[in-house]
């Protein structure tokens, strides 16, 4: 053994070949800690001692590394911009010197590659690649660019084109994609990927590769000069400020590094990526997305933890086989697991087996399914008209219609087929769980699974506690949430529970503005370039004005203090004359079907006159107030979420957001924002609207933290 360590070992053969395997003892996966880094500067230092004619790097985990250990950045990031420009000149120091070694060296990849695990890989002279394997440079998802000398190597391996594409995206390349692009020399069977290895060891040895060259290409300029090199880069900025948007610095940033370190070597190029990476570590999309990531994995564990303590489910059912059941079906029978859909006529069959055969034949007319898997997924979807084919299944979902009373009977009904131990679950968006568990004989059998429309997109589930649901039931239905591949998150009962009981106070802001004057298409531009992916008028149009007339009744009579409605309002009016949204081509805007079969919005003078009777004269209103205005009464509500105890964090309540309603990733969740800005400005910002409605008050404990200096996150790497 050359070298034997917590997370590195490295081994030598008779034929003077050594391994350098990742292997971490005290982790799941192999990641870039500090720990690691250390070991690898001392294998190196070993090898280099050893005798060994070339090394082959390795990793004994099905990841072969998955990057940078992200928790440590918030410690990293807390510090001075010297220490993270020291931290970046040590870890260079590391991957130079592995890179120097005087031997040929071979990367093995049998999983993941990405970020720091690629960049490790790219320190080699040549890479092989697994069938299983994808690699890539992810690090825009966090807001950063490559750090270890992502923009250094990559441009030098496949050209400048390629490699922004690969960094500017964040992408994870797929072997094909890979071995075309010359980012991998070649791509096998897993269990062919050591010796494939060992044979491009034995031909650098050999002479039939010249490794010696392909090192000194990396460590060189680029040689693209003059007039070529103008139009790359010009090439590469207009996609990447076509694709990115001014919200996302850092793709933009990689490609002006690249630029600039065009012409010079390997110290001059990562002396400057150093500097771009820490101009991209003090943005507030890093801090946020670097957040994100984390938060996403506490959610992540979270599920994992209830979800161990049930059985996987065998056999699921939905009730109401409409475009909500026959998305659920779906999505049950793609991801796995068998469905009976039922429902109380044929046309409802109907419309749900169309839902589920339409989104598996765009799977197949993109390549991502062949027709017999497409077959395969239908017939795990057993349409039925009969609550006696349920008997068997361990998972009801109820979809039917959101009325009450309808739920009530349907609930009762199912449950005298089922067995005792089954779990029945209700898919609705507003109605109290303990209220509708008052029609059961178990209760405690009994939950909420809300899923956001369209069920395959959306990755939200909200799992809701009522007054008598078990564990169990939460368990069962937290695993059959995760088998479906979706991101669960367990909140408890209340009116709208956490996604629509804090939306609707958004959209309240909303028809509080139009009600003074307000433009809705400016306050749509507004928010849509503060980062919301629709502005509130076209997001209202897309769930439904109908949708959202009822939910906000129901939060109404839930919270009369601050909810209730003080004057006839634009959703009203509109609601009123039929203009539903994109359900029937008309709400705040009109709506036509375009070429790609997609509603395509256009202005309606119409909604003007129809609310004009009902607001004040026009009045303009500058960005700032209309983000106050709206981002306010979110703020203020999902506080008192969190504080009531309807969810069990912050990291959570952010999450719900970013995966239920597409908050802006770049803001890492309405209590990141808020953090960033500081409570302090969010209460100043409060109280200006405090007397104008109850929805605008900040909470005790809002008010306390501001005063003392408090966040709601205390780092970057707290989730």
């Amino acid at each position: 053994m050359v070298y034997n360590g917590q997370a590195i070992q490295v081994s030598l053969s008779d034929n003077g070949v050594a391994e350098l395997c990742f292997d971490n003892k005290s982790e799941s996966v192999n990641k870039f800690n500090q720990a690691t880094l250390a070991e690898l500067s001392e294998a190196t230092s070993a090898l280099a001692d050893s005798g060994a004619s070339a090394v082959i790097i390795s990793s004994a985990k099905p990841v072969f590394i998955v990057g940078a250990d992200i928790t440590e950045f918030g410690d990293l990031w807390a510090g001075t911009d010297q220490g993270v420009l020291d931290h970046l000149a040590e870890t260079n120091a590391i991957f130079n010197a592995f890179e120097d070694l005087d031997m040929p060296k071979v990367a093995a990849i049998n999983g993941f590659a990405l970020g720091g695990g690629f960049e490790m890989c790219l320190a080699c002279e040549y890479r092989v690649m697994s069938h299983a394997a994808k690699v890539g440079l992810p690090e825009v998802s966090l807001g950063l660019i490559p750090g270890f000398g992502g923009t250094v190597r990559l441009p030098r391996v496949i050209g400048i084109d390629n490699a922004v594409q690969w960094i500017a995206t964040g992408k994870e390349q797929k072997p094909a994609a890979a071995l075309a692009q010359g980012g991998v020399d070649a791509v096998v069977a897993n269990e062919l990927l050591t010796d494939a290895a060992l044979d491009l060891a034995q031909q650098c040895l050999s002479g039939a590769l010249d490794w010696q060259a392909r090192r000194t290409e990396k460590v060189s300029a680029i040689p693209l000069q003059g007039l070529e090199l103008i139009m790359s880069i010009t090439t590469c900025k207009a996609m990447v400020a076509q694709q990115a948007g001014r919200n996302f610095p850092a793709p933009m940033t990689a490609v002006k590094v690249i630029e600039k370190a065009a012409g010079g070597d390997r110290s001059d190029a990562l002396k400057l990526e150093g500097e771009a990476f820490l101009e991209m570590v003090r943005t507030p999309q890093a801090q946020a997305m670097t957040g994100l990531f984390l938060s996403d994995q506490y959610i992540g564990k979270v599920a994992k933890e209830w979800g161990k303590q049930a059985s996987a489910v065998q056999q699921a059912a939905v009730l109401g086989a409409g475009i909500m059941g026959g998305g659920i079906a779906y999505q049950s029978a793609y991801k796995g697991t068998p469905i009976v859909m039922k429902d109380i006529n044929e046309a409802g069959i109907e419309l749900g087996l169309n839902e589920a055969n339409k989104l598996l034949a765009k799977r197949v007319s993109r390549g991502r399914m062949t027709p017999a898997q497409m077959g395969e997924t239908l017939n795990r979807i057993n349409p039925t008209l009969s609550y006696e084919d349920l008997r068997g299944a361990d998972m009801v979902v109820e979809a039917v219609v959101e009325n009450p009373k309808v739920k009530h009977i349907v609930l009762a009904e199912v449950e005298e087929v089922l067995e005792h131990t089954a779990v029945l679950a209700s898919n609705t968006s507003t109605i109290s769980i303990s209220y509708l568990a008052t029609a059961l004989k178990r209760p405690e059998n009994f939950c909420g699974m809300h899923f956001f429309n369209p069920v395959h997109a959306m990755p939200l589930v909200e799992v809701i506690r009522g007054e008598k649901t078990s564990d169990a039931a939460i368990a069962k239905t937290t695993a059959y949430a995760l088998a479906l591949g979706k991101k669960p998150i367990i909140v408890n009962d209340c009116p709208g529970f956490l996604v629509n009981r804090v939306l609707f106070p958004y959209f309240a802001g909303f028809v509080g503005l139009l009600k003074l004057g307000a433009d809705f298409q400016k306050v749509d531009r507004v928010m849509e370039k503060w980062g919301w992916p629709m502005g509130p008028a076209y997001l209202q149009d897309v769930v439904g004005i109908d949708t959202g007339v009822h939910a906000s009744d129901v939060l109404a009579e839930g919270f009369p203090d601050r909810m209730s409605k003080t004057f006839k309002d634009a959703t009203t009016v509109l609601y009123e004359a039929d203009r539903l949204g994109q359900k029937n081509g008309k709400g705040f805007y009109l709506y036509e079907i375009d070429k790609r079969g997609k509603p395509k919005k256009t202005v309606d003078e119409e909604t003007y006159a129809l609310l004009k009777p009902h607001v004040d004269s026009p009045r303009e209103f500058s960005d700032e107030e209309i983000l106050e205005r709206m981002m306010i009464p979110m703020c203020t509500e999902m506080a008192r979420c969190v504080e009531e105890g309807i969810v069990g964090s912050v990291a959570e309540a952010d999450m719900a957001l970013i995966y239920g309603v597409g908050f802006p990733v770049f803001r890492g969740g309405i209590f990141r924002w808020m953090d960033t800005i500081g409570l302090k400005e969010v209460v100043r910002m409060a109280d200006q609207y405090a007397d104008e409605a109850p929805i605008y008050r900040v909470t005790d404990t809002m008010r306390s933290m501001a005063e003392t200096g408090q966040r709601y996150y205390n780092s970057a790497s707290q989730a």
